[in-house]
């Protein structure tokens, strides 16, 4: 049985009630899962959503794609990384780094520049990439991100329950233990001990740091989750308490985003020993590489050659593939004779983005975003769809995002509309299975180990049709990635 092209497994329904309950029973002693009823709840939380009965299910081609996608982005960062440089340097436009620094506080460009810091790149990759019927489309790259234990855990619940004919995508424990390689090869102590340092704004996210580290643990790599404050600085390093034993932190995963520094107690403290090599900082502290933005300089005709000498062809033409076309919202004026590359309106070339104010809503299928270093540029924040607003919103939205350019840069993206998948969820207190129609977001881990980036699993998040933006919310379906075997396949 298959819906669209897409492979579907049968169950039985009171097997799959019962499944689905053992999963939420797992996921509530891992602290994972709220324990109050949760069917009407309003919540943006991140430990509340609709539990499936059976994984989402990718075909071999989806699954190989994902596969073989993590090590052209790891090559995209290094390339971004060389590109600012050079910008820096003059050896590459002036404007690259002028955009990437719009809007930063001198104290993060200067940590970003360090020779310290100059080569550091983010260990965990994860694009999240909408599955449309063209193809999978990344609507971002992110270098902090939530989910690494949430999706951990999920992978461990549902591998418990796994029919034959079907195989996690990274396996039972592929997340947990990309993740352990991923730090241990960040040092050079035979068993360092590792802290995941989770911001106040980051709260939501502690359960699942807390349910990582204790995995981590349990395989040998001695880990930890704190708040800011817990952190104590020396002459020697940073050291947090362990079971009432003072502890050197060898390796801090930093889980806070750099806008909010000025809010993080002891973030001076953990940069400048970083800064000393008295502990591994990792992702490093570089805004830059945390802009959306990066998009459009990917599309930039004018950085074509500088992407295909860094990239290669194959590289190159397979981003070319997944990266949407996006535009930075510069508002500054051109020249009479240029054009904004690639934009058109009537099939008229765009020279000015408040043209696209008179956008009939067929031509409004755009998101506008802000591009980084901002609260409003994480999760779904901040973002406006063209095509879901008003004209007179549309207008607004639109003025808002040119009027931010100096302090917040905002993109504008093509909007690529996802296909409709079907997976089932259980409603517990109607002890009922009940089929969802919805769009998903695929949310591949990628570990970096040497020049490679390798894949720990898939985190999908369905949201019903009537969604713009597909991301965790108390009625999302969230879970892992699967293949089903080959004679299963439709």
């Amino acid at each position: 049985m298959g819906i669209g092209n897409r492979p579907v497994i049968d169950y039985p329904e009171n097997q799959s009630i019962n499944r689905a309950a053992e999963i939420r029973d797992t996921l509530r002693q891992g602290g994972l899962y709220r324990l109050e009823s949760s069917e009407n709840a309003l919540s943006d939380q991140n430990d509340l959503w609709r539990i499936a009965t059976r994984p989402f299910l990718l075909s071999h081609s989806e699954s190989l794609f994902l596969k073989n996608l993590g090590t052209p982005l790891l090559s995209f960062y290094e390339a971004c990384n060389q590109l600012y440089f050079e910008s820096l340097n003059g050896d590459a436009p002036a404007w690259v780094a002028n955009y990437l620094n719009q809007g930063k506080p001198e104290a993060v460009l200067e940590f970003a520049r360090m020779n310290r810091f100059k080569r550091d790149l983010p260990q965990v990759i994860r694009p999240d990439l909408i599955l449309t019927d063209e193809g999978m489309v990344a609507t971002e790259l992110d270098a902090v991100p939530g989910g690494i234990g949430q999706t951990s855990a999920l992978s461990a619940a549902f591998s418990a329950h796994l029919q034959d004919g079907t195989t996690l995508v990274g396996g039972q424990t592929g997340m947990v233990s990309g993740f352990e390689k991923m730090i241990r090869a960040l040092s050079n102590q035979r068993e360092p001990h590792f802290v995941i340092v989770v911001s106040e704004e980051s709260k939501s996210y502690r359960p699942e740091m807390k349910w990582l580290a204790k995995a981590l643990s349990q395989r040998g790599l001695s880990s930890q989750v704190a708040e800011p404050k817990d952190i104590r600085f020396s002459e020697e390093g940073l050291w947090i308490d362990l079971q009432g034993e003072k502890k050197k932190i060898d390796i801090l995963y930093r889980f806070f985003e750099l806008f909010d520094l000025k809010n993080i107690p002891k973030s001076e403290l953990i940069l400048y020993a970083a800064k000393k090599k008295q502990v591994v900082l990792t992702p490093p502290p570089k805004a830059h590489l945390e802009e959306k933005s990066l998009f459009a300089l990917f599309h930039h005709p004018a950085l074509r050659t500088f992407w295909l000498r860094h990239l290669g062809e194959e590289a190159f033409q397979l981003l070319k593939q997944v990266i949407p076309m996006t535009w930075m919202l510069d508002p500054s004026p051109l020249p009479p004779h240029a054009v904004i590359p690639d934009l058109h309106l009537d099939r008229q070339p765009v020279t000015d983005f408040k043209m696209l104010g008179r956008a009939k809503k067929k031509e409004r299928q755009f998101a506008l975003k802000p591009s980084g270093f901002s609260e409003l540029a994480w999760g779904s924040r901040g973002v406006s769809i063209g095509h879901d607003l008003s004209e007179t919103a549309w207008q607004t939205a639109l003025q808002n995002a040119l009027d931010a350019f100096p302090t917040t840069p905002y993109i504008l993206q093509k909007f690529h509309k996802g296909k409709k998948v079907t997976l089932e969820y259980v409603h517990f207190e109607e002890n009922r299975v009940i089929p969802m129609q919805g769009r998903v977001r695929l949310s591949p881990y990628y570990f970096v180990d040497g020049k490679e980036a390798r894949l720990g699993g898939v985190l999908a998040t369905i949201c019903s049709l009537e969604k713009k933006l597909i991301h965790g919310m108390v009625d999302a379906v969230m879970v892992p990635c699967a293949v089903p075997d080959v004679q299963h396949e439709i």
